[in-house]
């Protein structure tokens, strides 16, 4: 069959975490023309392990009700006139479940649409088979006990789905940006060994997957960014050849532009030239933004490698509880109350626990989160209002439990200024295992309105990163006599965002002329520096440094640097979003005519 090189595809990236429906598919839904697609991402390397308990609770659960009950249910009549179909990895650990409630809620409003759900990577019941794999970053062995264990599938099963028929896919465990290429391989024909256009759309889904993080949220220049309140969410048209515009709906807030695009594309990239995802090893570094129009970017450029023979696993594993108390106080001297108040809870709780002769917590934290403001006729101004946030870990939870009931005595035992305002908090704690799995070992199948595809073995093609072609590093700029210091937020955009115990931070030059400068002041060595307050005393970070040429970036990927990573460092900034807004108040020495 000929190719339409002329057909473009209309996908939209619906939040699948806003509890309103109204904010995400409704206004996609009311977009001219409407999507052909709309993309759900409710899936994090946290939520695998919620939904794995929740299954061990519920032979039926396991998966993401809302879904159904919010996103289909609110949006039925629309997406039924509208023709538009549904790609969502609600499935978590049950994806034939939730496609059973979904044709529930179809069957019970009288609306005849076929559903899929995609199978084979939830491999928990096979850990015994697993237990000589090394985790991929630290090489520690596999665990014990485990709540999960899933692979990362790729796009070509929802490509399956779509082609035999499917209005609504449903899969658990899937390359987040596979819920976008799926659909652009059905459309258009795509094979799996056409690497430059898997790899384009896999950016797609990239730039989709996060919702308005693309759009405007989470933007450098947030006061650029008008109307939080009615955002809009991202569609992308999307050619042939595998290039699309990223635009939002007509008269909604937010913004596109080539720097929320650039920066949701590095977000969560470690190697922009080696991307590796299911289907495809991705090379985005000569990637080009152009800005088309108002809110319209134009993304061209992806390259691709052949896809690996593994695909990536991910297990949890539980490592006991854990308990929070936050408090806040007030008044001089906050912040010093506040850490006095904290180390002492802690000690109490470790007193009670050496006098009824139970183990010591695993670890304890105190923070301190400040705010400041002015009060009187003075206008006197500093951290005069601080919430004291302790926490506790054991491999128990009547410990937890212990320290908890115990810390509520600290309003009127501790710290004058002491407030009501307080919480607490008890969670079970697990831990993320990263692995890679062969794709010879996992067996896919998709069911469409009951009928079953077996999905082919993907073809084994190692993947060699010594053949990449690294771009060729500029000389660095020498610094002069009067030179100025300016903040990187004046000369770049940043995003930032975590993987496993790694961070990856992005700067992004304005403007071409001002990457000189950038690079020859970030480096991995002076970025290290930059974030060395994350490390143990006397542990050097390690940095690695990626150059982006094709809109004028740079990416650093600071490796061990999460305390645990997201499950379990109890730190207030546990994903990495906020690294970004560290490193642009780094001083960059810059001619002063420029600065």
């Amino acid at each position: 069959m000929e190719r339409d090189m002329s057909k473009t595809v209309r996908i939209g990236g619906a939040s699948a975490f806003f509890s309103d429906s109204t904010l995400s598919v409704a206004q996609l839904l009311a977009a001219d023309p409407a999507p052909n697609y709309l993309m759900f991402d409710f899936m994090s390397e946290g939520t695998i392990g919620m939904m794995a308990r929740s299954l061990a609770v519920d032979p039926d659960g396991g998966y993401m009700r809302d879904f159904a009950t919010v996103h289909i249910a609110n949006n039925l009549n629309d997406i039924v006139a509208k023709k538009v179909k549904l790609i969502a990895n609600a499935g978590g650990m049950n994806p034939k479940g939730c496609a059973a409630f979904v044709e529930k809620l179809l069957k019970e409003r009288g609306v005849d649409l076929k559903v899929a759900y995609v199978e084979g990577d939830n491999l928990t019941g096979r850990g015994e088979e697993m237990r000589g794999i090394k985790e991929m970053f630290s090489g520690a062995g596999f665990p014990e006990k485990v709540d999960s264990i899933n692979a990362y599938l790729g796009a070509f099963p929802i490509a399956a789905a779509l082609d035999a028929g499917a209005d609504i896919v449903v899969t658990g465990r899937c390359a987040d940006s596979a819920l976008g290429l799926g659909p652009l391989i059905h459309e258009f024909g795509w094979k799996a060994d056409e690497w430059d256009k898997i790899s384009a759309g896999t950016l797609v889904g990239h730039l989709l997957e996060c919702g308005c993080q693309v759009t405007g949220g989470t933007f450098t220049d947030w006061e650029d960014v008008p109307d939080w309140v009615d955002i809009g969410y991202p569609l992308a048209d999307v050619s042939e050849d595998g290039s699309c515009i990223i635009t939002k709906p007509e008269g909604t807030g937010g913004l596109v532009s080539v720097g929320t695009v650039a920066e949701q594309l590095l977000y969560e990239v470690s190697d922009p030239q080696a991307y590796i995802v299911a289907d495809v090893v991705c090379d985005f570094s000569d990637v080009k933004l152009e800005q088309a129009g108002k809110d319209k970017v134009k993304v061209s450029g992806a390259r691709g490698y052949p896809a690996t023979d593994s695909y990536k696993g991910v297990a949890s594993y539980p490592i006991g509880y854990r308990g929070t108390y936050s408090q806040v106080i007030i008044g001089m001297d906050a912040a010093a109350k506040a850490k006095r108040m904290g180390e002492a809870l802690v000690e109490r709780g470790r007193k009670i626990l050496r006098g009824r002769n139970i183990a010591e917590f695993d670890r304890a934290d105190v923070d301190m989160i400040g705010s400041e403001f002015a009060y009187g006729p003075a206008g006197n101004s500093g951290a005069r209002e601080v919430m004291m946030r302790a926490s506790v870990d054991h491999a128990e939870q009547a410990p937890v439990e212990l320290f908890l009931r115990e810390a509520s005595a600290t309003t009127s035992a501790m710290a004058p200024g002491a407030t009501a305002t307080s919480g607490r908090t008890l969670v079970p704690l697990s831990k993320l295992f990263l692995f890679l799995v062969p794709k010879a070992n996992v067996d896919v199948k998709v069911t469409v309105a009951g009928k079953t595809i077996v999905m082919p073995k993907a073809e084994a093609h190692p993947f060699d990163p010594a053949t990449i072609a690294r771009p060729t590093r500029p000389e660095p700029v020498a610094t002069g006599a009067g030179w100025a210091e300016v903040p990187l937020i004046k000369l770049a955009w940043g995003r930032s965002g975590d993987k496993g115990n790694l961070f990856n931070v992005a700067a992004i030059a304005r403007k071409d002329a001002y990457l000189p400068y950038i690079r020859a002041a970030l480096t991995p060595e002076s970025v290290g520096q930059w974030f060395g307050h994350l490390y143990p005393e006397g542990v050097k970070p390690r940095v690695t440094m990626f150059d982006v040429p094709g809109f004028n970036a740079i990416n650093f990927v600071v490796h061990d640097s999460m305390d645990g990573g997201i499950l379990v460092s109890p730190k207030v900034d546990s994903a990495a979003k906020g690294m970004a807004q560290q490193l642009l108040e780094m001083p960059i020495k810059v001619p002063a005519e420029l600065a």
